[in-house]
């Protein structure tokens, strides 16, 4: 594994509009990822906290892209599966699944936002332990296995479902528990760690975990999330991402988790943004040790959240000029209905 192999974008539906203008944009950038070729569209959940995220229903979701597209798998980064019921997680899958023709990548994790667990009646301190038991659960259901009163999963889950779970995680445990377990590892586009650090010296200790616990008959599925926003001109991705960093480090100031001082710079390394013209992100992404380990690159845009149509054009040079220097090959356009 020396390069991603597979293209990803990824998407938290964060566009600064109504929650159906949202929707609506979000499920044109997919669909425009498609025709440039990219292999998956992945889209995250969060409850509640419209500035984290906006889509608490990610099976709704893929099932109108399902049905919109005809190639690009889709999948779920994350469904916080301790705020789940396992079996109707199965269930949502496995329908999923199925009316996409065996496009669905199905990624669990167990979630980061504190607070909406006490919304859920749950407590944020007992998410490991219900994570675990909610995976059990699921898996068995999909599976095939009986469950409690022995009933079975309707409609049966197609076989190959089980092979495409995916874990969330940021810590080297949590890798392990997902190579153990013969899934997929996704990892964070940034997560905190140490000052002096870097992204890489976090992560690839996880990566490590992670292929020591995988059984030798399990190919490694390793999928790195990263910030890129690609312009045709570097003055432009500078200044866009000013604005939208900023607003962001205005959000964390609010809410006590940033001083509110620190300037766009500092933000972007901070945060491990990728930016500028094909040639910048290119040379940026080539630092990432991290990601010359993973088999999937999956680009996203936050915390920069352009105008719409800078995304759509990051989208293009993305697979145009930055993918194919870390070895994936576009497939060619494809008609999107």
């Amino acid at each position: 594994m020396t390069r991603p192999l597979r293209l990803g974008f990824f998407t938290r539906l964060l566009d600064v509009t109504s929650a159906a203008e949202r929707y609506r944009l979000a499920a044109e950038q997919i669909l425009h990822a498609e025709r440039c070729g990219f292999d998956s569209a992945w889209i995250a959940q969060h409850h509640f906290h419209e500035d984290e995220g906006g889509l608490p229903a990610p099976f709704v979701f893929l099932g109108n892209l399902a049905a919109r597209t005809s190639r690009i798998r889709l999948g779920t980064g994350i469904v916080t599966l301790p705020l789940e019921l396992p079996l109707r997680v199965a269930e949502d899958a496995a329908v999923l699944d199925l009316m996409s023709g065996g496009r669905l990548e199905l990624g669990i994790g167990p979630g980061g936002n504190f607070a909406a667990f006490k919304a859920f009646g749950l407590d944020s301190e007992e998410r490991g332990r219900i994570f675990a038991e909610n995976t059990r659960a699921m898996m068995d259901a999909l599976a095939g296995r009986a469950l409690p009163g022995g009933d079975t999963l309707y409609p049966p889950a197609p076989s190959s479902l089980i092979d495409r779970i995916w874990q969330a995680t940021f810590t080297v445990e949590g890798a392990r528990r997902a190579g153990a377990a013969g899934d997929g590892l996704l990892l964070s586009r940034t997560q905190p760690r140490p000052e002096g650090q870097s992204l890489s010296d976090v992560q690839n200790p996880m990566i490590d975990a992670y292929l020591e616990a995988l059984p030798p008959d399990r190919a490694p599925r390793i999928l790195a999330s990263r910030s890129v926003f690609v312009t045709d001109d570097r003055a432009e991705a500078h200044r866009l991402a000013d604005i939208g960093l900023q607003r962001f480090l205005a959000r964390l100031a609010r809410q006590g988790r940033a001083t509110g001082t620190e300037t766009t710079k500092e933000l972007i390394a901070s945060m491990d943004v990728h930016l500028g013209t094909a040639e910048d992100v290119v040379a940026s992404l080539k630092s990432d040790s991290a990601l010359a380990r993973s088999t999937d690159l999956a680009v996203q845009i936050h915390s920069i959240d352009p105008p719409h149509a800078f995304i759509l054009r990051s989208i293009e040079l993305v697979a145009e000029k930055v993918a194919p220097e870390f070895g994936w090959h576009r497939e060619g356009m494809r008609h999107v209905a």
